[in-house]
């Protein structure tokens, strides 16, 4: 009688030991294809870039000058009051909140001795 455990232990450290080089060439396969295509699509994306747009084409200053930014303190519109419920759509601007300029145009301050944050505003603000 001869003894063949041995011959399995051997083809299964074979067959895992080509399992390992199976998936190993499947990685290196798919690390290849992704570089190729990210080379491809800068290449492909490089390529088919647009033209720069022609001295007519560019923008031009509005013919009062340039736009300032305007400062300025704003109040909500009131909702119409009503005996029925309005809708969005039954709203001045279709629903979006509109909004006028306000009566008092100064900044609002915070009071002396107030940090203007949350909480007491430390100590000896009292």
């Amino acid at each position: 009688m001869t003894n063949t455990s041995w011959m399995e232990t051997a083809d299964l450290a074979a067959s895992r030991g080509a399992l390992g080089i199976g998936l190993g060439a499947a990685a290196l396969v798919v690390v290849a294809l992704l570089i190729g295509m990210f080379a491809f699509g800068s290449r492909r994306t490089r390529n088919s870039t647009t033209r720069r747009p022609r001295p007519e084409e560019q923008p031009r200053m509005p013919e009062g000058g340039p736009v300032h930014e305007v400062r300025e303190r704003r109040e909500p519109d009131e909702v119409p009051r009503s005996d029925e419920r309005l809708t969005p759509h039954e709203l001045n601007g279709h629903g979006n909140a509109g909004s006028r300029a306000g009566a008092s145009q100064e900044r609002p301050r915070w009071d002396d001795g107030s940090s203007g944050s949350f909480g007491s505003g430390g100590p000896g603000s009292h």
